[in-house]
């Protein structure tokens, strides 16, 4: 894959066009901080042009973990055009997942421009990377005593994991956000009540790995902005109860063949018996000997560690 596509100016103003016909008025170049957390200025889509090649400047200081002193020179946000949402909630902004660029040149601390340079590196290889996420989080409200508890009122057993009735007193919150993510091209195929009060786990089909990265982080937004339209709030930390059921996420991952799509880590004759190939025993093996390193941008916090 390219690590940086070429987009025609004519490419560009067809989107604008569609974006506007759609009745988009305000867009997001959007990026994230150490967290994840989505980061963004809001720009009229009269100024479409000068946003797609990159005219909104940021701090990079004023953003957790990113490596920048307030005396350095700004970052601009660049968006991927391939990349685009109209928010389900909010039908006149349209999302998109942007690259940092500062200089004139990609940041290299942005996480999408790593993710993009190592991708491309598999792609030279023959590699597609696909990736699939199973998200976990809790849906919570503000409790009489000043605590917080779970959005509904039979949320309150001792092993809650896949019970219906807990399931059904938060499934109007849950069903407007399947029905958002849908919406948008997510196609959840399930989604379940986890071992925590009023903790929940939604799926959605894999895609490959930049589609799957920048879906995550509009994942995450979407969840927390439909929450708080109904009053709640949604949190992804790792333990946010210490007598509970911490969130996570199983990372689904697998190469594939760039040319014909085939699944190059299933196989029939794994002698161990697992089922896979040595190129994803080796795969397994490269996780395993970066873990350590791995670990400080993936657990980036103390509440990372209490899970």
């Amino acid at each position: 894959m390219r690590r940086y596509q070429i987009v025609t100016d004519e490419t560009l103003q067809e989107l604008k066009n569609t974006l506007e016909e759609r009745g988009v008025r305000y867009c997001l170049p959007s990026y994230v901080d150490i967290h994840g957390v989505a980061k963004s200025k809001f720009v009229p889509i009269s100024h479409f042009e000068r946003m797609m090649g990159g005219s909104e400047l940021c701090t990079g200081a004023a953003l957790d973990g990113i490596p920048q002193d307030v005396s350095d020179e700004e970052v601009s946000s660049r968006p991927d055009p391939n990349s685009t949402i109209i928010l389900p909630w909010r039908k006149d902004v349209a999302w998109f997942a942007s690259d940092l660029w500062c200089e004139g040149k990609p940041f290299e601390p942005c996480s999408r421009n790593i993710f993009k340079a190592v991708l491309a590196q598999a792609a030279e290889l023959g590699y597609t990377f696909n990736f699939g996420i199973e998200p976990e989080f809790f849906l919570l409200k503000q409790a009489d005593d000043g605590g917080f508890g779970p959005i509904g009122p039979r949320d309150g057993i001792a092993k809650p994991a896949y019970d219906i009735r807990s399931t059904l007193d938060s499934f109007e919150l849950l069903e407007e956000i399947v029905e958002a993510l849908n919406s948008v091209g997510y196609d959840v195929y399930s989604f379940d009540h986890e071992d925590g009060n009023g903790q929940f786990e939604i799926d959605f089909m894999y895609r490959d790995g930049l589609t799957m990265a920048d879906r995550f982080v509009f994942f995450r937004h979407l969840i927390q902005e439909l929450a708080h339209r109904k009053g709640y709030f949604a949190t992804f930390m790792p333990k946010p109860f210490s007598d509970r059921a911490g969130s996570g996420a199983h990372y689904n991952m697998s190469l594939a063949d760039i040319r014909s799509g085939e699944n190059l880590f299933a196989s029939d004759n794994d002698l161990r018996g697992c089922g896979i190939t040595d190129l994803a025993y080796w795969f397994i093996g490269g996780i395993l000997k970066h873990l350590p390193a791995l670990s400080a941008v993936v657990s980036p916090t103390v509440n990372s560690y209490k899970r």
